[in-house]
């Protein structure tokens, strides 16, 4: 069965505002890319990525010959565009790499996707093969001899990506340096999750993002309902980097994780001699401290695996179907930088006058706490709007929700151009507003929070002196006041007060 993207003028407008020339040659709608994710990245949610207009890995790390043929026959069934099958050299045995190659050599598997060390001859015979080259990387010294060996494709992975990581740099510091240094595209990973995250990499020069932990937590993915619901619990900076998850893997391989009983030392030395089993996997025994994550066909002790996730866990609080959220996030990214207001690297930003001191130190505080309000709003209206059924209450909601997606790329960019880190916190507005069950009520608490914006950007305003920032809080509070009048006739309709 073949699924095909049929595009509405909504979508064809998103589609000419993130298109880049690595859609062409992946074949995909939309510049985003599903994680290569072992286990996870199953036929199932690669089939629904590349319906949806993403491109898809399969995550076949260690995985036999067999099932990498099974896995690809279901994709083809599925979709007839373009996916991938990603590999990891380092992590799988000699012979069974060769087998897994020249399965996919013979299946005519149109992309492949490599990680962690860069193998030349690998690249070299998969390009002989005419199979597209996509490489990981965790350095501008792996992204160069990536592209020297024939990679076709980069992945700079920042340390806040989930699962294996390798390099130790943030993305926003990476990013930069291998797009100015690349000839080839170069796809962004790391942390991200929603739509300001696909704006603010696009704007970094990115060509498109690669998304992991934000594919978890969706119908289609293979992951265990337990793994998917403790991202979706996940609290801010929930995750850490650890090499206690080791067994398969090279020695001081680091993943980024939940935190659990294993990293919090209560499982004992995982560098140990004894091996314990904790899992099965139809009959394959699954050993506390391996890389094993837990999914759909296993059993056992599943606190103790490792719960892949990165830094973005936080900003993730719903189980939906895979074209859902990318369709959400790409619409929010388009949105973003239809507006203007999409962040840029901070060593772009210019201001009219350098502030010191307590100045400056005052005014970041104000744009970080706007920044914590502006994202917890956006996800009380995200959530909300997958509850609402009436077709203009939920038309509203969507709009409020782009608008504060919108604003949270303005206070960002403004952060950046002082050259400080914003925020990736949430503020407990967001708790505080999904707590309350009735939607009309729920609404009037989202009104009296955007009236809270309204007055902090009033007070904030006189003492702006760089016009760009000015003028883009200047558009933000006239957007609150007008979304505030919006919500007051609608909430007037139905007799609630704001």
């Amino acid at each position: 069965m073949s699924i095909q993207i049929d595009l509405t003028p909504e979508a064809n407008d998103i589609v000419s505002t993130l298109h880049r020339p690595v859609c062409d040659l992946l074949g995909c709608t939309w510049p985003v890319a599903l994680a290569g994710m072992g286990g996870v990245a199953r036929s199932e949610l690669v089939g629904a990525v590349t319906g949806a207009g993403g491109f898809g890995f399969l995550g076949m790390v260690r995985e036999p010959v067999a099932l990498i043929r099974e896995e690809v026959q279901r994709v083809r069934a599925r979709t007839d565009r373009k996916f991938g099958v990603n590999l990891i050299p380092a992590a799988t045995h000699p012979e069974l790499l060769d087998a897994q190659i020249a399965t996919c050599i013979e299946l005519g598997v149109p992309v492949v996707g490599l990680f962690w060390d860069v193998v030349p001859e690998v690249v070299r015979r998969l390009r002989d093969a005419g199979i597209i080259v996509v490489c990981q990387v965790g350095s501008l010294r792996d992204a160069l001899a990536a592209e020297d060996a024939g990679a076709q494709v980069l992945i700079a992975q920042g340390r806040e990506a989930g699962g294996h990581v390798w390099g130790d740099r943030p993305l926003a510091m990476l990013l930069p340096e291998i797009v100015a240094a690349a000839r080839i595209p170069v796809l962004a990973a790391g942390g991200l999750a929603d739509g300001a995250d696909v704006a603010t990499a696009l704007s970094f020069g990115a060509q498109g993002v690669v998304l992991g932990t934000a594919l978890i937590p969706t119908h289609e993915s293979f992951a265990h309902a337990y793994h998917k619901q403790r991202i979706v619990d996940a609290a801010e900076h929930a995750t850490l980097l650890t090499d206690a998850f080791h067994i398969n893997w090279p020695r001081g391989a680091r993943v980024r994780v939940l935190a659990n009983s294993v990293t919090d030392g209560q499982r004992g030395d995982p560098f140990g001699t004894v091996k314990t089993v904790i899992g099965d996997e139809e009959g394959r025994p699954i050993y506390l401290f391996s890389t094993d994550s837990p999914l759909r066909s296993m059993t056992g002790d599943f606190e103790a695996m490792a719960l892949y996730a990165g830094t973005g866990a936080g900003r993730i609080d719903t189980i939906v179907g895979a074209a859902e959220r990318l369709h959400r996030i790409v619409a929010d990214a388009a949105a973003l930088l239809d507006s203007g207001a999409a962040p840029t690297h901070p060593a772009s930003g210019v201001h009219d006058a350098p502030l010191a001191g307590a100045k400056r130190e005052a005014l970041l505080a104000a744009l970080n706490e706007l920044l914590e309000a502006e994202r917890a709003g956006a996800r009380v209206t995200s959530q909300t709007a997958t509850e609402i059924t009436a077709p203009e209450l939920r038309q509203l909601v969507v709009s409020i929700r782009q608008d504060e997606a919108r604003w949270c790329g303005v206070l960002t960019k403004a952060i950046l151009s002082l050259d400080a880190t914003p925020t990736r916190r949430t503020g407990a507005f967001y708790e505080k507003a999904m707590a309350i069950a009735d939607l009309s009520q729920r609404m009037a608490f989202l009104n009296r929070g955007q009236g809270w914006v309204v007055r902090r950007l009033q007070a904030l305003l006189p003492a702006i002196h760089d016009e760009r920032i000015r003028n883009d809080l200047l558009a933000m509070l006239d957007s609150h006041e007008k979304n505030i009048r919006r919500v007051e006739i609608q909430l007037a309709s139905t007799g609630e007060r704001a």
